[in-house]
């Protein structure tokens, strides 16, 4: 029997992290790493396992001293938290073992700090690390030859987890994408043939998540639809499942754009009482997508904005992905991400600077071109040399897109461009079903109204600025006015939360902060 500690690093302040607003929502962290529960799960019972989330508690250093073995997983942002992590863990001679995304495509970052690394998925070589190190054989490294069968993945130890520090659960349904974006790591560390977990497996999953106190969860498969023959018969059963138990779940996903070019598709996700779906949007230059080989966001049938604005119209909000610095960006690519965003009404955008991670296409292309940053970190927040700009101006651009998308006025009104203006109905499925079950219906709507009452009482107490108070009152007014629901209010509540996490976000970046991007 060993005793393991398996510790995810904090994460830096990000745009989806929500670290500066996280205590308006009673939670220390967004949503746990869906690896750290699941690893347990995979581990023989015969095995004691601790988690650390240092996102939510300090690393117990004494406790890892004492343990067998200590494992380390994380991202590309956590790397530089990995190193310290593993050098402390050095110094009291722990035996550590790395796995995750960022050892996966940088397998020599590391050095001598890891006694053992996985790279990929580890279903299959975890339990068979174990085997090895209890018999004093383990390898120094380990991958796994084939993919990982998804329906036999075990229902992740959320039981081991902190769950009441979370904002929201975090869920898997699939792994894999069947495109070949140049920029991607996704298609390096789980392949282009999206594998599916049983619908068994899932509504168990589900229904760990809602034992553990959770009733919101990210789908956090990278693309949800990547096979949507076989995920439309999971969602099915899933609809069923919530119908059955009165829809006590709230899920948001991510998905591709061609989501919109299937009604059916759709329909299931409004049914499933999908709120949100993230999609990878990157950019309007059509030949940057071409460059970048998104092929999927340029076919016929809908321009990108007709379908995102199909996906609104059904009832779900649209966040996105967009990349500024592809070789055929020049300055105007700044004005055109400014106007296709409010065009889109889409409120929550993640803009980043395009970033080179080993091993993917891209990354390989300009290591040849020689335009790649060896800094770590890299100057300028990354580690691609642009084509037709400078990295200044790169760097500035982005900076001010960020600024400009994120002032008060722009943000909102797109925001009510969407939920006033085009009266989008976010869970309308849920809510017909409950229509049926009034003592439900009432009690839902209670918890929306208290939620967005303590989220706006606790703005006004933590916003230091008045004049963001001020806006963020009369916003909030106006859809009394407008739309009053407790769903509307309590979306409301949770954008202005949201919006001051990117304002403090933005201000420091140009107050001569640490740029936030993928590097």
């Amino acid at each position: 029997m060993a005793h393991i500690v398996i510790i995810n690093p904090r994460f830096e302040t990000s745009y989806w992290g929500l670290e500066h607003v996280l205590p308006l929502f009673g939670a220390k962290a967004n949503l746990p790493v869906a690896c750290l529960p699941l690893l347990a799960a995979l581990t023989p019972a015969e095995h004691v396992v601790t988690l650390i989330d240092e996102n939510v508690e300090p690393i117990d250093y004494e406790l890892c001293a004492r343990a067998d073995i200590v494992g380390l997983t994380g991202m590309i942002v956590q790397r530089f938290r990995m190193k310290e992590i593993l050098r402390e863990l050095r110094q009291r001679n722990c035996f550590t073992v790395v796995g995750g995304p960022w050892v996966t495509v940088e397998e020599n970052y590391f050095e001598k700090l890891a006694d053992v690394i996985f790279i990929g998925e580890a279903e299959e070589t975890w339990p068979r690390f174990l085997v090895e190190w209890q018999e004093g054989r383990q390898a120094r490294r380990y991958e796994q030859i084939d993919r990982t069968d998804m329906s036999a993945v075990p229902i992740p130890r959320f039981d081991l987890l902190k769950m009441d520090d979370y904002a929201v659960g975090s869920i898997q349904f699939s792994r894999g994408c069947p495109f070949t974006c140049e920029f991607c790591d996704i298609i390096v560390v789980f392949g282009r043939r999206p594998r599916i977990k049983t619908s068994a497996q899932i509504i168990a999953e589900i229904e760990a998540l809602l034992a553990a106190g959770m009733d919101t969860a990210f789908i956090v498969d990278d693309n949800l639809i990547g096979n949507k023959k076989a995920i439309k018969e999971v969602l099915q059963d899933v609809v069923a499942w919530q119908e059955r138990h009165h829809y006590p779940m709230t899920f948001l996903t991510e998905a591709s754009i061609d989501l919109a070019d299937d009604p059916e598709l759709v329909q299931l996700m409004i049914d499933v009482n999908v709120r949100v779906v993230f999609i990878g949007i990157e950019t309007p230059n059509e030949a940057a997508l071409k460059e970048t080989k998104k092929l999927q966001n340029m076919r016929k049938g809908a321009s990108m904005l007709e379908k995102v604005h199909r996906i609104q119209d059904a009832g779900i909000e649209v966040w996105c992905g967009m990349i500024l610095g592809f070789d055929s960006d020049d300055m105007s690519i700044f004005d055109a991400q400014r106007a296709f965003i409010k065009d889109a009404r889409i409120v929550n955008a993640m803009v980043g600077m395009l970033a080179a991670i080993p091993k993917t296409p891209l990354y390989t292309r300009l290591e040849k071109e020689g335009r790649l940053d060896r800094d770590d970190p890299p100057a300028f927040g990354t580690n691609v040399i642009p084509l037709r700009l400078s990295r200044e101006r790169l760097r500035d651009g982005y900076i001010d897109v960020l600024s400009d998308l994120h002032g008060p006025a722009a943000y909102f009104d797109r925001l009510d461009a969407l939920y006033l203006d085009a009266r989008i109905q976010p869970e309308r499925t849920r809510l017909r079903h409950l229509r049926h079950h009034p003592i439900r219906l009432l009690a839902l709507n209670a918890s929306w109204a208290a939620e967005a009452l303590g989220i706006f009482l606790r703005l006004m107490r933590t916003v230091d600025d008045a004049d963001l108070r001020r806006i963020y009152r009369r916003r909030l007014s106006k859809v009394l006015r407008r739309r009053c629901s407790p769903l509307m209010l309590q979306i409301y509540a949770i954008k202005c939360a949201m919006h001051y996490h990117s304002h403090l976000m933005v201000r420091q970046m140009k107050t001569g902060g640490q740029i936030v991007n993928s590097f």
